[in-house]
């Protein structure tokens, strides 16, 4: 095996005797590392935050297994279709090897996007090139008997294709210090040093969270509120118990009439509108001319145990609305409510409009959900089961911790946002970069015991968002259908949190002048897409077929960003322009500087913690 894996072109040789070497003198400084800071091994606990539970895992493995056996013509077919291919995959790695061919053919080819076989010597080195295709040919057996299991219920076959997933990525040979090349060559240039450093950050990690393995992803130090993220000048000009609502200074002398609302989602905080300055959706729209108000919610305690969905909806955006009319003396506003804020803002829209009050002038959503029916890998973690299992864990505290809901997320990525990190912090002794989106991404949130056991059961399990009359909200029924507010629809194609197909389902609920824009990109770097970037694309079609497939094939694709295809479809909701107005009102004055109090809590073992 040594001698394969010295065998490569164009790149250092990984020569058995300095590794061993290298081995030697990183055994010797770990000896110190694990003497001064003994290790102790991470937990998995559902109490301590980790969404995956084993006992499901192990039920629903067997229920699979059952249904399996008892079919297994499908089975055989496709281990007799991955033998195959296994030992085609050996001649040719033999014969490439023996004719010391350094372009070592390809059976079965890396997905697109995959960055864990980057390296060139996944594909130069024949020993590497063997590993990465016959771990490709299992993953792809491994699926494909996952999916050909016949007998399962719908949520289980959705657990099933879930499980293996989890279970293939964690098996990949790029996860393992001895397979992956990267991480050896790194040991020998630094004499073992890496595999020390890789320790300490694994020791590090788990002190972090307190026997949870709490990966981490960023330079926290690279990064201050109100400093070089969240930069954008503004006033807290309102508070209760569940919000801030800033005001920011506008950037031109003249301003449109109508202002704009920004609800965000709170199981994150707001300033993913505001990252950077000069990819900030917030200071774009003031460059615009725009007058920006935003909800900055709370990072909710024990305290707040009681509070409801009804209470995030009416507290929440509603006392945002009236403070907005009074400041600006506009009785309309337009509003975006992105990911579940996008929810919460459409449940106002519904009471407001059976009061024949409603005050929006335009309303958009971003990676928002309507129909919540096959809402992608979610649901894998959404049941009645487990849901009262979540109530007994939230019972102790009143409050879902937002580690627990960042793990969960981070599952639907694994690679992206579990084993890519593995393999810097611990296999190549690297620390994170310093990369403001992945900064908010580990700035969690804290959830109401009773609100968010409400949204899960109700409005995600039940799916009675999109049915009339089903949810009641201050006591009136909450009707979607009855909503003729201007409405601008945006998803995102490879969105793994809100499947763009599930917003598409509000293009036949809402009433009013409608358009549908399906963005490139995931669920934050496809809507966050800044104009002078000119990432991505977009789709358009002005014609709203039942299906979303449809509606796609006769789409118009646009380079660039969605946001010039929004600016001209609001212009006409912004009325005329006036004088920038001053920031706050006699009854409202500011209370502090944006980015204000709430969004600075932070999770009790963050580095961070303000």
């Amino acid at each position: 095996m040594l001698e394969n894996v010295k065998k490569t072109t164009e790149e250092k040789t990984l020569d058995p005797l300095e590794m061993a070497e290298a081995l030697m003198q990183a055994g010797l400084k770990l000896q110190d590392v694990v003497q001064k800071k003994p290790v102790c091994y991470p937990t998995i606990s559902t109490e301590e935050g980790f969404p995956l539970n084993p006992l499901h895992m192990a039920q629903m493995c067997g229920e699979a297994a059952a249904k399996l056996f008892y079919n297994p013509e499908k089975l055989a077919e496709a281990t007799q279709e991955y033998m195959n291919d296994l030992n085609e995959l050996g001649r040719m790695i033999l014969e490439s090897s023996l004719a010391h061919n350094p372009d070592n053919k390809v059976i079965i080819p890396t997905l697109p996007g995959d960055r864990r076989f980057q390296d060139p010597m996944w594909q130069k080195n024949p020993f590497f090139n063997y590993l990465k295709q016959s771990y490709l040919l299992w993953n792809r057996w491994m699926r494909k008997t996952a999916h050909s299991i016949e007998g399962l219920d719908k949520h289980t076959a959705l657990k099933v294709d879930f499980y293996t997933r989890q279970l293939t990525d964690f098996f990949a040979p790029s996860n393992f210090l001895w397979s992956n090349p990267k991480a050896l060559k790194k040991i020998m240039e630094s004499g073992g040093q890496s595999l020390v450093q890789g320790m300490e950050n694994f020791i590090r990690d788990i002190e972090s969270g307190k026997g949870n393995l709490d990966i981490k992803m960023v330079d926290y130090d690279a990064f201050k509120l109100g400093v070089n993220i969240a930069p954008t000048p503004g006033k807290v000009i309102f508070q209760n118990d569940l919000i801030q609502l800033i005001q920011y200074i506008p950037t031109t002398q003249k301003v449109h009439q109508i202002p704009l609302l920004l609800v965000p989602p709170c199981i994150n905080k707001y300033y993913i509108f505001d990252l950077r300055e000069d990819n900030s959706f917030i200071r774009w729209c003031l460059d615009q001319g725009i007058q920006v108000f935003t909800i900055s919610w709370v990072n909710p305690d024990e305290k707040l145990a009681a509070k409801t969905f009804e209470d995030y909806v009416f507290e929440g955006v509603g006392e945002a609305v009236k403070v907005i009319q009074e400041i600006t003396r506009q009785f309309y506003l337009n509003a975006i409510g992105y990911c579940i804020g996008g929810t919460i803002l459409s449940c106002y829209a519904s009471d407001r409009t059976l009061e024949n009050k409603s005050p929006f002038s335009s309303i958009t959503y971003f990676a928002a959900l309507f129909d919540f029916k096959n809402s992608g890998d979610l649901n894998v973690f959404i049941d009645e089961k487990q849901l009262v299992e979540l109530e007994l864990i939230m019972k102790t505290k009143g409050y879902l911790e937002g580690k627990r809901l960042a793990r969960t997320f981070n599952l639907l990525r694994a690679n992206d946002l579990i084993w890519w990190f593995v393999v810097n912090n611990y296999l190549l002794g690297e620390e994170p970069a310093a990369f403001d989106l992945l900064y908010w991404n580990s700035d969690s949130t804290n959830l109401p015991a009773v609100m968010y056991t409400y949204y899960l059961r109700e409005i995600f399990l039940k799916n009675r968002l999109i049915e009339p009359g089903k949810l009641v909200m201050n006591g009136k029924p909450i009707i979607l259908q009855n909503i003729t507010t201007p409405t601008y629809i945006l998803n995102t194609h490879e969105d793994h949190i809100a499947p763009w197909h599930c917003g598409y389902a509000g293009t036949h609920v809402f009433k009013g002048p409608l358009r549908f824009v399906l963005g490139d990109s995931g669920h934050i770097a496809g809507v966050f897409n800044h104009p002078k970037n000119q990432k991505y694309r977009y789709w358009t079609y002005d014609q709203y077929p039942t299906n979303s497939h449809d509606w796609l094939k006769n789409a118009t694709q646009h380079a660039g960003s969605w946001w010039n295809d929004w600016l001209p479809w609001i212009s006409p909701y912004l009325g005329t322009k006036v004088d920038a107005r001053s920031v706050g009102s006699k009854k409202f004055p500011p209370l502090g500087s944006a980015p204000g109090t709430y969004v600075m809590k932070r999770e009790n073992n963050d580095p961070n913690n303000a």
